[in-house]
């Protein structure tokens, strides 16, 4: 029996022997692993992680949110993946966390070929130590807190051949090196505040399939990117790129360049990328004509062009892809008819039951013969293309030569014979229309819902869903009103219900039919115009609808009845009860003084406005003349703000031979840094609980809170800070916020941060703030220096 044993040990010996990852993890790296568990801490399941447990080939400890592979006795796998995706990002790890001993620690298992460390709250630098794991192949560190440039050491990892750091806080500009990695093919940055333009030496990577760089703050013409032969994927979404569409190679499968700068037309040898199967080019400044090319594609499936100034006739007879599943052609200057393969698909049309309706096409905002009230009038198109620049041939063409002369001389006679005619009729048809109106009371026509503007044109899928994400429900829809309700709203626009007037108009408190609170504003409209010559305005206001914004709710136009153009505009918003933002600041009283948090909370909304203000569905709303008194509180506190700069009023100015708005929001240089000085003048005044009334005021106590900021202790912090507050904060969340509006404050525009960087300082001491509440002073607060992380630590105020 003994012997037996003997045999079966043996045999068990020898099979071991043979499997080639059997042996014991080395000590060392195990080691390493409950080290890394020590200084994570999170996800919970690194609990099940003990010095006993077999790492490589136990099985038992192994989950989808943390595993190790090994090959022989070496770690050659590690997968550590938290919070991100759909549950809630993690905070940063505590102030005794440190990244370059985290590196060390990971240095030590010196096989690592794949390392994917997710949502764990990671923060710091990206170390140069990185560099030790020369075996890397695949690394991702998405949703972390990882900030600063990335190191020159990532350019020694030769067998490099993806690199994924999405959702994290890393700046500066993309290095040149980068085109040093020789086998990388996936590069991904999402979602980070990295700047300047895309390096040459990007288009030499022969290597590279994909390219994601969205959401950053890139800006310039990309580089010739026909030399990455085998790119495949290039997603630039949302940065400030342009104005040159980049050259590409045929390979490429996916082209995502929405929300950026890029203009003019498209070039034509998209018509040839036979391997295209999805193109994004949707808000930008494309001009010129549609490729109808682009819907037959034999591979593309996935094709938006919305959002742009795209002219061009479509008609019945064109031909789609057999893959295309998903058209997007709204908000262009497109005239003619769906093309019948896309009609079955057409949102808001039926289908007919032996059609294909596996599409799904967006139209609308166009001037297309569809036969409902998705779109423009004809003529709207034609005037945006005159506008724009956009000329047919013929009317450039020029007559030659004697001819030219002949040919000029028949048009002057037949105008001629035209306008004579013309003033003759005039003339007869005037003074009857003197005689009639003469003998009938003036009177007033008024756009209704149903007019030749219809409210339905903001009805598109594209625009809801980016309003959607912007968070404007809750809004009621815009729309057209009646002069009638308007009326009634404001008790015929009885004096007492006027809350003021300036050089553009009065402004009027009213309720609507359905109890619903507005404000009114009147513009006078010196000069003749119709109601068409307003729709460019008209749908902008339309757009402007944030949860941090006073929102537009509608409009109506007043009509002079003899010539049918607009000699009154009445805009509709949203009417804020609850007082403004000095109200709860510099003179609440007590008991209605907001807290710090609620502060915090405040600052964060109008940085949230701001943004949207200089980035939103309209960008560019520069110079909005930003004070204390004009952020209004709702009913929940929410910050709104509650006058900005409307285009149409500068222009209905210089109607009246005025100046426009003191800032043209697209013609001032740094705009966006003057409404970053204005924060930070209302920042000054919610910290210190101080009325500022003058720019002599604001220098004072810019170096009181300089003096504050560099004094040693906390004692003349505190002191700056509002008595009222200054028990209830912590000390780091004071810092952050008094060290972000000291920096909006700089002398010099150019040296102003972001809106990006003031919301995500002020999210950062939010966060601290809550820390500090939640653990009663503890030291376990996240010691990252705010001026070196910004981060969205909110999900949404």
């Amino acid at each position: 029996m003994g012997g037996k044993n003997l045999v079966v040990l043996f045999l068990v010996s020898v099979v071991m022997a043979m499997v080639p990852g059997s042996t014991q993890l080395q000590a060392s790296q195990t080691w390493s692993l409950l080290k890394i568990q020590q200084m994570l801490g999170y996800p919970a399941v690194l609990g099940h992680w003990h010095n006993y447990t077999d790492f490589c080939y136990g099985g038992d400890y192994k989950t989808t949110s943390a595993f190790v592979e090994c090959y022989g006795d070496s770690v050659t796998q590690l997968h550590i993946i938290g919070g991100g995706g759909g549950s809630p990002a993690p905070p940063p790890l505590p102030k005794t966390f440190s990244i370059d001993s985290f590196f060390t620690t990971l240095s030590r298992l010196p096989d690592l070929r794949v390392l994917t460390l997710t949502g764990l709250g990671l923060w710091g630098p990206l170390p140069g130590k990185v560099s030790r794991l020369a075996a890397l192949e695949i690394v991702n560190v998405s949703g972390n807190y990882l900030y600063g440039e990335l190191p020159l050491a990532l350019s020694r990892l030769g067998n490099l051949q993806t690199f994924i750091a999405d959702d994290n806080m890393l700046s500066g500009e993309l290095p040149a090196w980068l085109g040093r990695l020789p086998v990388l093919a996936v590069l991904s940055l999402r979602n980070n505040s990295l700047e300047g333009t895309l390096p040459g030496s990007v288009s030499d990577m022969a290597s590279l399939r994909s390219l994601s760089l969205a959401s950053n703050n890139l800006s310039g013409n990309l580089p010739d990117m026909s030399g990455a032969k085998n790119l495949q994927v290039i997603d630039l979404a949302n940065n400030s790129l342009g104005p040159e569409f980049p050259r590409l190679g045929r390979k490429v499968a996916s082209v995502v360049l929405a929300g950026n700068r890029f203009s003019d037309g498209l070039p034509p040898e998209l018509a040839s990328f036979y391997l295209l199967e999805r193109l994004d080019v949707s808000r930008n400044r494309f001009v010129g004509p549609f490729m109808p090319a682009l819907l037959s594609l034999p591979s593309i499936e996935y094709l938006s062009v919305a959002g742009n100034r795209f002219t061009g006739m479509l008609s019945g007879n064109m031909s789609c892809g057999d893959n295309l599943k998903f058209v997007d052609v709204s908000s262009n200057l497109l005239t003619g008819s769906l093309p019948t393969c896309l009609a079955a698909g057409a949102v808001g049309k039926a289908a007919d039951s032996d059609s294909d309706s596996s599409k799904t096409v967006l139209f609308s905002a166009n001037c297309l013969a569809t036969g409902d009230d998705t779109q423009h009038p004809s003529p709207f198109c034609k005037n945006q293309a005159i506008a724009v620049g956009i000329v047919p041939d013929q009317a450039r063409r020029k007559p030659s030569g004697a001819r030219s002369g002949l040919v000029a001389g028949v048009v002057a006679a037949a105008i001629a014979a035209a306008v004579l005619a013309g003033v003759a009729v005039f003339l007869a048809v005037r003074k009857a229309s003197m005689r009639r109106a003469q003998a009938r009371p003036p009177r007033r026509l008024v756009e209704h819902a149903s007019s030749a503007y219809p409210s339905k044109l903001f009805a598109d899928a594209r625009y809801i869903s980016q309003t959607v994400k912007l968070g404007a429900l809750g809004i009621p829809a815009y729309r057209s009103f009646s002069l009638v309700e308007l009326e009634a709203a404001t008790n015929d626009f009885e004096v007492s219900n006027m809350m003021g007037q300036d050089s553009h108009g009065q402004m009027y408190r009213g309720r609507l039919s359905n109890g619903t609170p507005v404000t009114i504003r009147s513009l006078k409209v010196k000069r003749s115009q119709t109601s068409q010559s307003f729709n460019r305005h008209i749908e902008m206001i339309s757009k402007l609808r944030h949860r941090h914004l006073v929102s537009a709710l509608g409009h109506c136009f007043e009509y002079n009845l003899d010539d049918s153009t607009v000699t009154q505009l009445y805009l509709v918003f949203e009417y804020v009860q609850n007082g403004n933002l000095r109200g709860r600041i510099s003179q609440g009283t007590e008991g209605r003084k907001l807290t710090w948090v609620q502060r915090i909370s405040t600052a964060i909304g109008v940085a949230k406005g701001i943004q949207f203000l200089h980035g939103g569905i309209i960008p560019g709303l520069f110079a909005n003349n930003l004070k204390i008194t004009n952020i209004l509180l709702d009913q929940n506190l929410v910050a709104k703000i509650g006058s900005y700069n409307i285009p149409i009023l500068s222009e209905t100015m210089k109607s009246e031979g005025g100046s426009g708005n003191k800032y043209p929001s697209d013609s001032v240089p740094n705009g966006d840094k003057l409404d970053i000085f204005d924060f930070g003048v209302i920042l000054l005044e919610v910290i210190s609980g101080r009325p500022i009334t003058s720019i002599y005021e604001v220098e004072i106590m810019k170096e009181q809170l300089q003096s504050a900021l560099t004094a040693e202790g906390t004692a003349k912090r505190r002191s700056f800070v509002d008595p009222a507050v200054s028990k209830g904060c912590s000390d780091e969340s004071v810092k952050t916020v008094m060290e972000i509006c000291l920096r909006c404050l700089a002398k010099e525009a150019v040296q102003r941060p972001s809106v990006e960087d003031v919301l995500w300082n002020l999210q950062f001491a939010a966060q601290v703030q809550d820390d500090w509440r939640g653990d009663s002073r503890s030291s376990e607060e996240s010691p990252l220096s705010p001026s070196q992380i910004p981060r969205d630590l909110e999900d949404d105020q």
